[in-house]
């Protein structure tokens, strides 16, 4: 009964995120290695149940190891510079058909439906195509990258039209020039341009190692692109594991994307734990801060129903109606992490008698005890003094010490403006508080 609560529970949780995700262009980059491992099934498992769950998506695959096992097998050399390759003509032939090889088994894959599987109905059909053209990178310091190219032109209206089709885009990092050559990209690239293109609402990159602080060895969950820029300057010789995908996230977000994922594909499901739990397990990357306190919108009056509910039912919050609250949507401010309202609170004010009332101070369980509700009380109160009030009225059942700890003092009713007075219900026997604004 306990596993089944907590599958409830989770599948509940999850819901906000399924409804956010639905019909949004998410682009997926995975290295050759992802293709290589055991466990790579799971992963194509996994993308087609984000299909399933109306999301678009663009996979764009890499080929690097199994470019080097094949001159391996020829005993060439496999040759790079500052982290490309230096794709001379055997190289070249070795891209090609490393490219033809990974595009057909991840194809394969995504074409599975056997019963008593997780790709069973899945029903899933793959498109690919010439979507990349591509130009020599040339020459650089005196090297020649002879076949590596880089990036011209994505083709996103064709793209478009294949996912307006329900179709999964796979990519090859393989690019053509309108001459007919062909060119070895960078898998991280090809992907942050197609992001790009696309306006996408995510770009997902799955690392080969988490995303630690090599300062003090601790994940890094959140990360803004001045930070994440920041961070490589500090750390000139972080592995290009990390820094390729930080510095793919800080071209996407500044070029339009609204978040970047980097998510360690060698934890089971994490890119399911990523983008349905409150949390995740992976680091979000994002031009603004991550969670915001904002100017509450009619369009959060939802998020902010969904929030206080249980707090009305347990007797914490007077009961309000989506009216009431769209009457009054202005005084309200919100704190928002990824899209979902995690935080409310409302100024109540009556500048012309010099006073205000704090109300509906809520914070979701998951996000409680980080200083959230401080943070909003110290807005609210900020306001109020911008707006030149003289007190602020509290009504309060369950948090009366919460509130004295910010400085307001045990009142009574008889010293309610008239316009709270008759506002008062004796059933609920609220305390009443007061603080002066200095």
């Amino acid at each position: 009964m306990e596993l089944q609560n907590a599958f409830v529970n989770w599948f509940r949780n999850s819901s906000p995120y399924i409804h956010a995700h639905r019909n949004k262009t998410f682009v997926i980059s995975f290295g050759g290695e992802a293709v290589l491992a055991e466990d790579f099934d799971h992963h194509v498992h996994d993308f087609a149940l984000l299909s399933s769950l109306g999301i678009r998506l663009v996979l764009v695959h890499g080929i690097r190891p199994q470019i080097d096992q094949r001159l391996s097998r020829l005993n060439a050399p496999a040759r790079f510079h500052h982290n490309l390759r230096i794709t001379d003509d055997l190289a070249l032939q070795c891209a090609k058909e490393s490219a033809g090889l990974v595009r057909v088994e991840i194809e394969a894959l995504l074409s599975m439906g056997l019963a008593n599987s997780p790709m069973a109905g899945s029903g899933l059909k793959v498109a690919s195509g010439n979507f990349v053209t591509a130009k020599p990178l040339g020459v650089i310091a005196g090297v020649d990258y002879c076949h590596t190219g880089e990036v011209r032109r994505i083709d996103s209206k064709a793209i478009q039209l294949q996912l307006e089709q329900k179709n999964v885009v796979l990519i090859s990092p393989i690019g053509y020039s309108p001459t007919g050559e062909i060119f070895n990209l960078s898998a991280e690239q090809v992907a942050t341009e197609i992001a790009i293109a696309l306006k996408a609402e995510k770009l997902i990159l799955l690392t080969e190692q988490s995303f630690q602080n090599p300062d003090n060895d601790q994940p890094v969950r959140q990360i803004t692109t001045d930070e994440a820029d920041l961070f490589l300057q500090n750390h000139p010789n972080i592995a290009d594991v990390l820094a390729l995908p930080l510095k793919a996230a800080i071209q996407s977000c500044q070029s339009g994307v609204n978040r970047v994922h980097l998510i360690d594909r060698t934890v089971d499901g994490a890119l399911l734990l990523e983008l349905f739990s409150h949390d995740g397990v992976g680091t979000l990357i994002s031009s603004t801060p991550f969670e915001a306190l904002r100017p509450a919108t009619l369009s959060d009056i939802g998020g902010i129903l969904e929030l206080i509910k249980p707090l009305e039912q347990q007797g914490k919050l007077a009961k309000r109606s989506r009216e009431k609250i769209e009457m009054e949507i202005s005084d309200y401010v919100v704190l928002e992490r990824d899209g979902l309202i995690i935080g409310c609170m409302a100024l109540h004010s009556d500048e012309q008698a010099g006073f205000g009332a704090i109300a509906c101070l809520a914070v979701h369980p998951d996000y409680q005890g980080s200083a959230r509700g401080k943070r909003l009380f110290e807005h609210v109160h900020q306001k109020a003094k911008q707006l030149k009030l003289k007190k602020l009225f509290v009504l309060s059942t369950q948090t009366a010490h919460w509130f004295i700890e910010k400085g307001f003092q045990p009142s009574t009713i008889a010293s309610l403006p008239e316009s709270l007075k008759v506002l008062y219900n004796p059933e609920r026997n609220s305390k009443v508080l007061c603080n002066i604004i200095d």
